[in-house]
């Protein structure tokens, strides 16, 4: 341990990815000393931003661009025009159009690598911003008024000291270990792999999520005439699929998802990643908070997991915001936390029901599962108070939603 006296921030961030730096951008008019601490060193994207395609819900789009985010990306996003959910074997359909709901799209799709250089560039603007890397924690201490927490960096250990430290790490993360948190693990039992797909059809801005019983298979319409590819595949058959060169894995890709899109062309480099959930079995410790995947790992199916974790940092910024009008002290203290951890109660709790109940209702076998998905896709085909429950929460919209997703660029400096 460091015997010197630690750095002082009114804030620390340990995990500089896509919620961690987003939260940064969103604290940024309160005007604080914020400290951000990255594993990657400086001038690299940290592993986080690499070529998946991430969906953006509407909220997540409007909250984006009034953080400055979205003019900044190097290609636009894929609009998401309509949604088309089916499931292999059972008759009918679910088709969800954003025009119905006098919306132009649900969503964009946008390069996680994109959004990492739009997000670094905004960052570099950030007054007040502090940057440790590369750096990881490795222990952290409550002292009554303020967190402490120990880095490692390539000079040595570097000890600070914070009102409030938020754990944006990522599922394994450090800072939840070090608070002594448990986590809730399923592992559903199959593995997804994620490239970028080119078809003979190039995408016209339909999603098509597509269930299987090992799993679901996604298509995300990206702007460069590419799909997003998610391919889960039953976990005994993973390293077979894995050592598959391009052309049978196309194939299998073909045989699974038909020839809507034409021939599939090529697929670029795959990814694999477990088909499992990680839930924190708290958010919040004496002056320091859980949010993104630190808080809750969930499985891609219905693009929810950058969107919920999004939807935790601004919550934050705005609680943090609230609290600093009664003082810097203020900030991270017991009341301030829970009132962060209750407003987010109901859009955690409902999203991962929606994304844990909708896989597992996708993926049972069973002859009389059959016609009850049947009955509820054609059921969801049509607009209806259950199609329109549906699609707010698929934009982002459940439960107490933050200012900027609403559009409400309210944010004010201290």
């Amino acid at each position: 341990m460091n015997d010197a006296a630690p750095r002082t921030h009114d804030l620390v961030i340990v995990g500089g990815g896509l919620v961690g730096a987003s939260l940064a951008l969103a604290l940024e008019p309160l005007g604080l000393d914020v400290a951000l601490v990255d594993a990657a060193p400086a001038g690299e994207m940290p592993a986080v931003f690499d070529e998946r395609s991430l969906s953006f819900a509407e909220a997540t789009v409007n909250a984006l661009d009034a953080l400055g985010v979205m003019p900044r990306l190097r290609a636009a996003g894929g609009p998401i025009r309509r949604i088309v959910v089916s499931r292999a074997g059972d008759f009918g359909q679910a088709r969800l159009e954003a025009e119905r709901y006098g919306r132009t799209a649900f969503g964009q799709v946008v390069v996680a690598r994109d959004f990492g250089h739009a997000l670094e560039a905004q960052l570099d603007t950030v007054r007040s911003l502090t940057r440790y890397r590369p750096a990881r924690l490795v222990a952290t201490s409550f002292d009554g008024d303020a967190r402490r927490v120990t880095l490692q960096t390539p000079g040595g250990m570097v000890e600070l000291a914070a009102k409030l430290v938020v754990g944006a790490d990522g599922t394994m993360s450090a800072l939840r270990t070090a608070l002594d948190i448990g986590s809730d693990a399923t592992d559903y039992g199959h593995t997804l792999f994620v490239a970028r797909l080119r078809t003979e059809r190039a995408p016209d801005g339909t999603a098509y999520e597509r269930l299987t019983d090992d799993g679901p298979t996604a298509l995300l319409p990206r702007a460069d005439r590419h799909f997003g590819l998610v391919h889960g595949v039953a976990d005994d058959e993973a390293d077979v699929v894995e050592a598959m060169d391009e052309a049978a894995f196309l194939a299998r890709l073909q045989s699974r998802l038909g020839w809507r899109h034409g021939r599939l062309l090529a697929c670029g480099t795959r990814s694999r990643y477990a088909g499992r959930r990680v839930i924190a079995q708290a958010t919040v410790a004496p002056r320091a908070v859980l949010v993104g995947n630190a808080a809750q790992t969930i499985h891609p199916l219905g693009a929810q997991g950058f969107n919920l974790g999004l939807r935790d940092a601004l919550t934050l910024a705005e609680e943090v915001g609230a609290a600093l009008r009664d003082g810097r002290d203020a900030i991270g203290n017991d009341a301030m936390l829970h009132r962060y951890a209750e407003r987010r109660v109901e859009d955690r709790e409902r999203t991962l029901a929606f994304s844990d109940r909708l896989l597992r209702l996708g993926t049972a076998r069973g002859l009389l599962m059959r016609p009850l998905r049947s009955a509820a896709l054609l059921a969801l085909d049509h607009p209806s108070w259950l199609q329109a429950w549906l699609v707010c929460g698929a934009m982002g919209y459940r439960g107490d939603v933050p200012a900027l997703c609403r559009g409400d660029d309210g944010r004010r400096r201290a």
